[in-house]
Formats: C-alpha cells, structure tokens, sequence
C-alpha cells in the first residue's frame, strides 16, 4: 500500500467517523469535539486495559537464568548448535544447581 492509498483510506475513515459522530452530537446536545475526544479517549483506555501487566521476574528465575547461560555451552558445539539432548541436559544441571544454591525447600 503506497502513500496515495493510505491517505484515501485514512480519509474514508475520517469520513465514516464523522458520519457516526454527529448524529450523536446532535441527540446529546454536546458539541462534536467533545464526543470524539470521548470516544477517542475511550478506546485508547480499552486497549490500555486490555494489555497484560509486566509481572516481576521471581529470585528462582532469575537465578536459574544466570545458571543456564553458564552451564549451556557445555552441551554446545563450537559452531554454537545444541549437542544432541544438550538442551535438555542443560536445563536440568541449571534447574538442579538453582536448587542448590537457593536451598531445596526454601521459598515454598
């Protein structure tokens, strides 16, 4: 789509948005620019709340994400490729050594 098209399409939609907005404005008595400074602000507050929240990395992952980078390339060929069941070994020593160090029953 080039610049052209995107212009006419914009317009259109600018067009389709005015259609709906003034009749609107007509039966509530309130003027244009206030309704779609609503609506504007209505669907940028969806979408905001639609979003998912970050949530906070846990000590165990963070941990165990230092544990993995310094155990991986063991299970690595030189060419940076995984060695064969390398992944999964790799995540259990780091799974295993995480555990150790942050203690077996701690944290629960």
């Amino acid at each position: 789509m080039d610049d052209t098209q995107r212009m006419m399409m914009a317009q259109a939609l600018r067009t389709i948005a005015d259609s709906l907005l003034v009749p609107v404005s007509l039966a509530t008595r309130i003027p244009a620019p206030a309704v779609q400074a609503f609506v504007e602000g209505s669907a940028t507050g969806a979408v905001e709340a639609g979003k998912a929240r970050k949530r906070k990395t846990s000590a165990y992952a963070r941990e165990y994400k230092r544990s993995f980078k310094r155990t991986a390339p063991k299970y690595k060929l030189k060419n940076g490729s995984w060695k064969k069941d390398g992944f999964k070994r790799a995540v259990r020593e780091a799974h295993r050594i995480t555990r150790a160090k942050r203690g077996k029953g701690r944290g629960r």
